[in-house]
């Protein structure tokens, strides 16, 4: 994304409302803190776009710090990290209200919904006569495929969430109920339905989303709300009461198949050759299979500032040989997903998990490259994060300390593959089914994986977890199959060996042996698939912790029709 207007970014991210949400704040309570002329700011179409940049880096930015992978892989257990207070409760479901992250992740998504709120508000409001309702729809879209997919992770990780759409009219009583789950990812599918509909089929800039990016994340928000509905359309009355029933209903995995389609048959995107690729330097950022990426601007923070700087791999690095600053030589691949990696599938492995005797020539290039274990000892009871592990900036010229200029996937075209093969297995047991089978073997092919001509759920967990591990989407999947196989989810979560210590054994088909059971860990029962509220939340809205209400939902702005026509 260019963002060579940078000056009016900044005054138009104060002026929409606060982009942070700190931990002395109250979420709602947003407040102009600029001088900025919200009466003719919003004078040309160049400035809605200005208006809609901040939604891309800045308002997720204290998720995309831990939240991200703390909450997506640790809760999931493809993470180790038993000193990081902001991961280790999360994996060994020790987690209350006081522990850390639990506000710095509800508050992120807030600051996301908070800035869309006001984007959407401020452009009705303050926008000039001759911004054309055209432009001005393409921002409201922009605006809403944000605030849905936050809302979505909301719904998800606490089951529950208060939905607003204008901050400003809250900040006089900020105390009210939080809404049930099940309507937080109604809401949520009402505003990428909204986006689906109204936002562009190109990206007016690098980096921008299009309709196609909203149809992609419909196709992996409809099978949560499979999960979560009995049969036929939302509609308040079919929620489902029986979380172990085993199947799911027909009319949203429909739909999930016919908005993964609608990306694949129309959509601009195709896989990247190899693999690796997904993650180096010069191919990462809004490449052909990116869909959605936060974009993150590339610069030391000296330079750029904070909150569009991204932050993550400094959490992964494990050597200064391998990083400008590194906090992650603790946090490491579980032994769970060590040990789950098919002995084939070397490739998805090498690029993702670094194990002994590993060469990565683009670490520590001014000495040939770096072998894990071998150019530094000490490894081999471990292995680290390679993904979003980049090097120096000797060796790419853009690692600074806290800034890797990478950005960070969202959602990419692999996924959306996955989530159509798993709508068209739907309720059987398996699929043999052509078009589910040509797009899960790319997934597989790509990996040099071999093809296979069945593809049960156990196939598309395998390839879910290996393709995606360490981006942030595990524990959404667990949480998707616990709406209609609870029990299962819950067994398996007891069954993950989390916390394990390990070490290099190469008789064993992972090369990998597990050396001690892990430690502190509580046995994971159905409280575990939700979080807590955060007690500093709580205590600003004793209202959260009550029973959720229902929302009262509109009219549908958006109909199948207007979705598949």
């Amino acid at each position: 994304m260019n963002y060579t207007m940078k000056n009016k970014i900044f005054t138009l991210t104060v002026l929409a409302g606060s982009l942070f949400i700190s931990s002395c704040e109250d979420f709602l309570t947003h407040e102009n803190t600029t001088n900025a002329n919200q009466e003719t700011f919003f004078d040309s179409e160049e400035a809605l776009e200005t208006a809609t940049a901040p939604l891309y880096n800045y308002v997720w930015n204290s998720f995309n710090d831990k939240a991200y992978y703390s909450m997506g892989d640790g809760r999931a257990n493809n993470i180790t990290a038993r000193w990081s207070d902001y991961i280790y409760p999360y994996t060994n479901f020790t987690e209350t209200a006081l522990s850390p992250g639990l506000e710095d992740a509800w508050g992120s998504f807030y600051s996301v919904i908070a800035q869309a709120n006001y984007t959407i508000n401020n452009i009705k409001d303050y926008s000039s006569p001759q911004i054309s309702e055209e432009a001005k729809t393409q921002a409201f879209a922009e605006a809403r495929f944000m605030r849905g997919l936050a809302y979505w992770y909301i719904g998800s990780l606490w089951g529950k969430g208060i939905i607003y759409e204008n901050t400003a009219e809250l900040v006089s009583n900020s105390v009210v109920p939080a809404n049930r789950g099940v309507d937080v990812i109604e809401f949520a599918i009402r505003d990428l339905e909204y986006a689906a509909v109204n936002l562009s089929k190109t990206a007016s800039n690098e980096g921008r989303v299009t309709c196609y990016s909203a149809y992609a994340f419909l196709s992996r928000i409809y099978l949560s709300m499979a999960g979560l509905t009995t049969d036929g359309q939302y509609d308040g009355s079919n929620i489902a009461t029986d979380f172990n029933r085993g199947t799911r209903n027909s009319y949203y995995l429909e739909l999930a198949r016919k908005a993964a389609m609608k990306v694949i048959e129309e959509g601009p995107y195709q896989l990247l050759e190899n693999y690796g690729d997904l993650f180096a330097v010069a191919t990462t950022n809004n490449n052909s299979e990116s869909i959605f990426q936060l974009q993150w601007l590339s610069g030391s923070t000296d330079a750029i500032g904070w909150g569009c700087n991204n932050s993550m791999t400094t959490y992964f690095g494990w050597s200064t040989m391998v990083g400008e600053q590194n906090w992650g030589n603790a946090t490491y691949a579980s032994y769970d997903l060590v040990r789950t990696y098919d002995p084939q599938d070397r490739i998805r492995r090498h690029y993702t998990i670094a194990t002994v005797g590993e060469y990565y020539p683009d670490l520590n290039t001014k000495n040939g490259g770096y072998t894990y274990n071998v150019t530094e000892t000490g490894y081999e009871n471990k292995c680290n994060f390679k993904k979003y592990v980049i090097g120096k900036i000797d060796d790419n010229g853009q690692s600074y300390s806290q800034s890797s200029g990478l950005n960070t996937y969202m959602m990419r075209l692999a996924e959306v593959y996955l989530n159509l093969a798993e709508a068209i297995m739907g309720n059987n047991t398996s699929t043999s089914d052509a078009i589910a089978l040509e797009y899960f073997n790319k997934v597989r092919r790509r990996a040099g994986m071999p093809e296979v001509n069945t593809i049960t759920y156990d196939a598309i967990h395998y390839e879910r977890r290996i393709e995606f591990a360490l981006e942030g989407q595990y524990w959404y999947d667990l949480l998707r199959r616990s709406y209609y196989q609870q029990q299962e989810v819950v067994n398996y979560l007891n069954n993950q060996e989390r916390n394990a210590s390990y070490k290099w054994d190469e008789t064993e088909d992972c090369q990998y042996t597990k050396t001690d059971d892990g430690t502190s860990v509580a046995t994971a029962t159905v409280s575990n698939l939700t979080l807590p509220i955060s007690d500093v939340d709580s205590g600003r809205n004793p209202l959260l912790n009550q029973e959720p209400e229902a929302y009262t939902f509109g009219e549908r702005e958006v109909s199948e029709e207007d979705l598949f026509n």
